[in-house]
């Protein structure tokens, strides 16, 4: 299966409405998932051949952080805001300007938790939970992942 199979399978699967397609053959195995305005596709081949690629379309610019519950034991009470796109993780405006959220600090839906600056575009990261900042799990100008975690917030 090459690269055009591949594009022409999640166009069709875009516009058939299906939320997630699995593809398995004896070398590679595909899941497309479709969510709002985000489509992730991961191609896997044996590592005798060739490691482990993947594929991200990032969701647009601007996009509110994604928020999910942490399965850990011990943070279970804890929500995670994650990062709706790949960039470079910024926890403060400017170089001279203070931090937007610290560790013990309130915050409200809405407020910016930090910028992602993704090709030069600098793209504020909003919360949509209200609560109390418990981690910060980022170091400041890191790359960051689509969907890795953020930041802890306890709820109550």
């Amino acid at each position: 299966m090459d690269l055009k199979d591949i594009q022409n399978l999640i166009k069709f699967v875009a516009k058939s409405g299906a939320s997630e397609v699995k593809l398995e053959t004896d070398d590679v195995k595909i899941t497309i998932k479709t969510g709002s305005d985000e489509t992730t596709i991961v191609q896997q081949m044996p590592m005798a051949q060739m490691p482990q690629m993947q594929m991200q379309q990032a969701a647009a610019p601007s996009a509110p952080a994604t928020v999910t519950p942490v399965v850990e034991s011990e943070d279970s009470k804890y929500i995670t805001v994650k990062s709706p796109i790949i960039g470079t993780f910024y926890r403060k405006p400017s170089p001279d300007k203070p931090l937007f959220v610290e560790v013990g600090q309130t915050i409200a839906v809405g407020d910016v938790l930090c910028i992602i600056e993704a090709m030069k575009l600098f793209n504020e990261i909003e919360s949509e939970v209200s609560g109390k900042i418990v981690k910060i799990l980022v170091d400041d100008s890191s790359p960051v992942e689509f969907d890795q975690p953020l930041f802890l917030v306890d709820p109550s």
